[in-house]
């Protein structure tokens, strides 16, 4: 085999590939001799088939095969002999002239990983934001559980409704006197007080009864969710069905018992590893962007453009997902649009983390073993149904760019505890709010922008105020966190492993094979989206 190199261009590379047609050849003769014993022929004993009736009967398939093997093993010589670390299975091009029985040409292109510089992991300091679960948050999440265990009680016909009651109504709405979609609705129950109506909705409801007719008058605010009401002044014809009187259980020994527990001390302990647990991952999250921001401070390098694309990808996705299910899609898809730019950024920033923490893993023997990957697949295969489980762990076992997907979080995670160790750490008591407040920030920054050597131009550090799209705020904190950093260098790792070939059965699939497989209404809410306008409240 024949190789020229024809691009060396940072981390691009390109080579063709010439097979002789003699190597071909001896490959399917290998093949015809292999399988000629187990052919079946009328007129001819078992394993006494002619070679040439072999080759008649299966040559089709068996020039098929020997090209893909052909194939796939120039491309496994080539990487080794030059030793190259492809950053994405490599493309591989088959010459659209080629004939059996002639030469074969392949070209070949690819992405390198960069050459790294021994990562320091010296030198890191980290401030540990610790937050103590007191008495006062353990009293706030007993008092939730219990608020969850609301009795209601229906007052007597006569009962006037007061804040705090629950108001039960049917209800029909109209603008300019007609009837608008999503403004009728029976039987919603409002407490009175809680603001989940838009404004003066709520306080039209004090004093009625059970039986009361009666017409609510509003308009909705400027910003509310749905274009066709924004600042419009509608009418409600409501009915009271009921009015009802909020319980709250006390929280005590024989509420805890009613739960099945000993006592309010026992459910206490339980609510406190709870908290525990909880702001033990807040301070994590924290600390691991901290240690992320140094290293990206620390480490600058060129990043394979394929891995950036595919990393882009799966942020935009994500954005354009949440952005479509937004209140208005169209104007967040157009906020989107306009910071494409900086979520690209966001991606190149999340790429190079990764290389560096994989490189960081390999160079101090950070592993994930058998077992730990095992029971990863067990707990995976959990989230399917009893009969397809094992066909899950089977397509992991037979996947190598799926295994190390579902290996990649925990070996970041290894990786990143690694580093913990080596870093030098302080302590300082926070609030649970001024810990939320931290990690907020962080995620407030404009889109694309972290401290660090991605920051080339001027930016406003200070969190963007008001009502930035959920699927940006969703975004950012998984694209600024990095929960993921180390999974697209652990994908990377499998390109340079023998790609599993396929039975091709023409000539494109061959090199396509070598190549691998990469690749009830709510009304007058708030900011209720258009087709629950003026049903119930949130």
């Amino acid at each position: 085999m024949q190789t020229v190199e024809t691009l060396n261009e940072g981390l691009k590379r390109a080579y063709t590939l010439t097979i002789p047609a003699k190597d071909i050849d001896a490959r399917v003769d290998k093949e015809v001799e292999s399988i000629a014993p187990q052919v079946r022929m009328p007129g001819f004993r078992p394993g006494k088939v002619p070679a040439n009736l072999v080759r008649k009967m299966h040559g089709e398939r068996l020039q098929a095969d020997a090209l893909n093997n052909s194939i796939q093993e120039g491309v496994q010589k080539l990487l080794a002999d030059n030793k190259l670390r492809p950053a994405m299975q490599p493309a591989v091009e088959l010459d659209e002239g080629f004939e059996f029985g002639k030469d074969a040409e392949v070209k070949v292109s690819l992405e390198v990983l960069p050459e790294i510089p021994a990562p320091s992991v010296e030198g890191l300091v980290l401030e540990r934001l610790t937050v103590e679960a007191d008495e006062a948050a353990l009293d706030e999440a007993v008092g939730r559980i219990a608020a969850q265990q609301n009795s209601y009680e229906a007052y007597a016909d006569s009962h006037k409704a007061k804040t705090g009651d629950i108001v039960v109504m049917d209800f029909a709405g109209k603008v300019d006197g007609v009837a608008f979609d999503g403004g009728t609705g029976e039987g919603m129950k409002i407490e009175i007080g809680s603001g989940n109506l838009i404004p003066g909705f709520e306080d039209q409801l004090v004093g009625v009864k059970t039986g009361d007719e009666k017409i609510v008058t509003v308009t909705f605010p400027e910003d509310y969710g749905v274009d066709t009401l924004k600042g419009k002044e509608a009418t409600f014809d409501i009915k009271v069905t009921a009015v009802l009187n909020k319980e709250k259980p006390k929280a005590d020994d024989d509420f805890a018992k009613a739960m099945g527990l000993e006592g309010i001390e026992q459910l206490r302990d339980l609510m406190k590893g709870q908290i525990e647990q909880e702001l033990n991952g807040l301070t994590r999250t924290h600390m691991k962007r901290k240690l992320l921001d140094q290293l990206a401070a620390a480490h600058d390098f060129d990043v394979p453009p394929s891995m950036v694309d595919a990393e882009f990808q799966q942020i935009w996705a994500q954005l354009e997902h949440e952005a479509n299910h937004e209140e208005d899609p169209a104007a967040a898809m157009a906020e989107l649009e306009a910071e494409k730019d900086d979520y690209r950024g966001i991606a190149v920033r999340r790429v190079r983390l990764g290389l560096l923490l994989s490189e960081i893993g390999q160079a101090n023997g950070v592993e994930v073993s058998s077992q730990e990957m095992q029971r990863l697949v067990m707990q995976a295969a959990q989230q399917y149904r009893p009969e397809d489980r094992q066909r899950f762990v089977q397509y992991i076992q037979n996947e190598p760019m799926a295994a190390a997907q579902l290996r990649a979080p925990l070996y970041e995670d290894k990786v990143v505890d690694f580093l913990f160790e080596k870093a030098e750490i302080t302590d300082r008591a926070v609030t649970r709010e001024e810990l939320e407040a931290a990690i907020e920030a962080e995620d407030g920054e404009p889109k694309g922008h972290v401290h660090g050597p991605d920051c080339d131009h001027d930016h406003d550090h200070e969190a963007k105020p008001a009502k930035k799209p959920a699927a940006k705020k969703a975004a950012a904190k998984k694209a600024e966190g990095e929960e993921v950093a180390a999974e697209v260098a652990e994908e990377a790792k499998p390109a340079a492993k023998k790609a599993p070939a396929k039975k091709a059965p023409a000539k494109k699939a061959a090199a396509d094979d070598a190549a691998g497989d990469t690749a009830e209404a709510k009304p007058a809410a708030k900011k209720a989206p258009a087709k629950k306008a003026a049903a119930k409240a949130e």
